[in-house]
């Protein structure tokens, strides 16, 4: 286990604790997507479009993190990183809470979708800033040989968030009748949400600024012009290298972990409580592989790291989708297993974060994070849900072909290892 001082154990808890509630805010949405398409859209629409219509809204969200992520990022790069950590949390809280308090169509009628559709767009905004911020904020209160470790122990606290979702709507299917969650019971996890938010506030009051930001302050080698026109024109390769990164951790996030519970239900008449009971154990293991693949990328590097962890993500990913149809039986430990090898992206973002000098480097993460998230991440449940009346199995060819790309960008990344030793 990596030695960090106590003071730095506590601000990783800390900062992982915040970023698992508000993750919970964000992603809440996606495990009640079949509700929703149905309160917040016509009873007459044919199925398959309020299932695409609800992903899109869904989606809505990460085309927002661009915005939100940018602005924040220039402010966090010259007015401090915890400012904008804390900020984050109170832009997802309110329009969370107001998402459970929203009248459905048969209310209002067509501003029952739009009311939902702007305040996934403010949840967005909010969670632009939040990720690649904390990643900042964590990696620059440890030292440098530790960051694969605190960014994977980070990730797995926001993938915890995903975790506290299914959980939470694990409970509420069990809890409420069919009919009580279309009345009522939806409702219930976005004000608990809501909650969840203040109390994230709450929690970063005790975190302090980082040493790396108070040094640049004493120095004053703060950027001495926007951070993101200086990111642009000298760190294109490490834009680049982030995205393609971005587009894998999107590939494995939104389709194994946020979708696969209701796709697994139309497709294969899975219920909806064995459903999210099995997401709940994949989740669990996804956090448990954060740490662990972080960890491994400090003592072996990333590059080795991320090559033989995409491998197994491609073959797992497809050995789950391909055994529904035959052993459904097996639902819980082939997620599971799965749901390990996706922890592969807790290596993404100390790779990330050190691809960017300190001066620009919340606005460089921030602005190829959530651009590459925006396109990839936004579209994905949009393409794959349009692509599952060609092919039953797009999501886990969507996800075998975002193997090999990691599989790729690992051995880029060894030979760079390599090579510097080798110099």
């Amino acid at each position: 286990m990596p030695a960090l001082s106590r003071n730095e154990y506590r601000t990783l808890v800390l900062a992982a604790l915040g970023g698992a509630l508000e993750f919970y805010d964000f992603v809440i949405f996606v495990f009640f997507a079949v509700a929703i398409g149905q309160l917040f859209f016509p009873h007459d629409m044919p199925d398959w479009l309020r299932q695409l219509q609800t992903f899109g809204i869904f989606a809505a969200g990460y085309l927002a993190r661009p915005l939100g992520g940018v602005v924040m990022a220039h402010f966090g790069d010259l007015l401090g990183r915890k400012r904008m950590f804390m900020l984050s949390i109170f832009l997802m809280a309110i329009p969370t809470m107001a998402i459970g308090l929203l009248p459905t169509y048969t209310a209002i009628g067509i501003w029952a979708p739009l009311l939902l559709l702007a305040m996934r767009v403010l949840q967005g905004a909010a969670v632009g800033g939040e990720v690649p911020g904390a990643w900042v904020f964590v990696s620059e209160h440890v030292p440098a040989r530790h960051v694969g470790f605190a960014c994977g122990t980070l990730t797995a606290g926001l993938t915890g968030g995903i975790l506290l979702g299914s959980l939470v709507a694990t409970a509420i299917h069990k809890i409420y009748a069919p009919a009580e969650l279309l009345s009522q019971g939806w409702r219930v996890p976005f004000i608990i949400g809501g909650l969840f938010g203040l109390m994230a506030a709450w929690l970063r009051q005790w975190l302090q600024e980082t040493p790396v930001f108070r040094e640049m302050q004493a120095r004053k080698a703060l950027a001495d012009e926007l951070p993101l026109k200086r990111v642009v024109r000298e760190h294109r390769p490490a834009v680049i290298l982030t995205m393609m990164m971005t587009w894998l951790l999107s590939a494995a996030i939104v389709v194994m972990i946020l979708m696969t519970p209701t796709l697994v239900q139309k497709l294969y008449a899975i219920p909806a409580a064995v459903a999210l009971q099995a997401n709940s154990i994949a989740t669990l293991f996804l956090s448990l592989g954060c740490v662990v693949f972080g960890a491994l990328a400090d003592r072996y590097g990333p590059g080795r790291v991320l090559l033989v962890g995409c491998a197994m993500l491609g073959i797992t990913s497809g050995l789950f989708y391909h055994q529904m149809s035959v052993a459904p039986q097996n639902i819980d430990g082939l997620y599971a297993l799965c749901g390990f090898f996706v922890g592969v992206i807790g290596v993404v973002p100390s790779v990330a974060v050190k691809a960017f000098p300190p001066a620009v480097r919340f606005s460089g993460l921030s602005f190829s994070y959530n651009v590459a998230y925006a396109v990839f991440g936004g579209l994905t449940p949009v393409a794959v849900s349009m692509l599952m009346p060609l092919d039953p199995l797009a999501p886990a060819h969507y996800v075998e072909v975002l193997s090999v790309v990691g599989m790729l960008i690992g051995l880029y990344l060894w030979r760079g290892d390599k090579a510097l030793r080798s110099g």
